[in-house]
């Protein structure tokens, strides 16, 4: 069902957790094998709404990650709160690993510059598979090109997929990033910090135009809320 109707959230995210195997064991040894890693398991932050205030992101200056990421948002018109809860993974570490993965994925959009559509979210599936090592993504991309046109498929394998597997496998392992506290960072800093580049450029539903107006009317909000 999660193949057939990638809009049933709550089927791919059952298919991620039942697949998911020896995986998240390797995850969890990636984050505690390094300090920022570790501060994740111990702090277990989650990413939503409520946990993150969008209008003090939008204060910060051009070129933050923070300010990339709310423009980010409002350029695909998503909000950090569709991600489904954990239902079949019994240890509570590995639980929140994988909640964690499930929660930051719009991070890995932001930072590699990807919108929300069917090929770019292949691309990340196909940069996830060799960065993360879930299996889940692995599925997604061995069967999400069938939804693709002939031409949007070609330009996959041709273009998107080559940068995924090279950005990927070289790029510091995701998971153990601590998002959160690197909002003041500069985005091009922090992706030459990852090994991470950009890929083709893909195709965008809206103007980044249009995007940073919005992201700045909310930083004018924000500023007479709190002057």
């Amino acid at each position: 069902m999660s193949l057939a109707d990638p809009r049933r959230g709550d089927m791919i995210a059952a298919l991620g957790e039942t697949t998911a195997g020896s995986s998240l064991p390797r995850l969890r040894d990636a984050m505690l094998g390094s300090s920022e890693g570790r501060r994740i398991l111990r702090d277990r932050p989650r990413v939503n709404s409520t946990t993150i205030d969008m209008y003090q992101l939008a204060r910060y200056p051009e070129g933050t990650f923070g300010r990339a990421y709310v423009t980010w948002l409002e350029r695909c018109g998503v909000t950090p709160d569709t991600r489904e809860p954990v239902h079949y993974i019994d240890d509570p570490e590995l639980a929140y690993v994988m909640q964690r993965y499930r929660e930051c994925h719009d991070f890995y959009h932001c930072i590699c510059n990807l919108p929300v559509n069917v090929e770019s979210e292949l691309a990340l599936k196909f940069f996830e598979f060799v960065n993360l090592g879930l299996p889940v993504a692995a599925i997604s991309a061995a069967f999400g090109p069938l939804r693709l046109n002939c031409q949007k498929r070609a330009r996959l394998y041709s273009e998107y997929v080559p940068w995924a597997l090279r950005c990927g496998s070289s790029a510091k392992n995701l998971i153990a990033v601590y998002w959160e506290k690197r909002w003041e960072q500069d985005v091009e800093e922090m992706k030459k910090e990852l090994g991470l580049w950009d890929p083709p450029e893909a195709r965008w539903s809206r103007p980044l135009t249009e995007a940073k107006a919005t992201a700045t009317k909310r930083q004018q909000a924000s500023g007479a809320e709190n002057p």
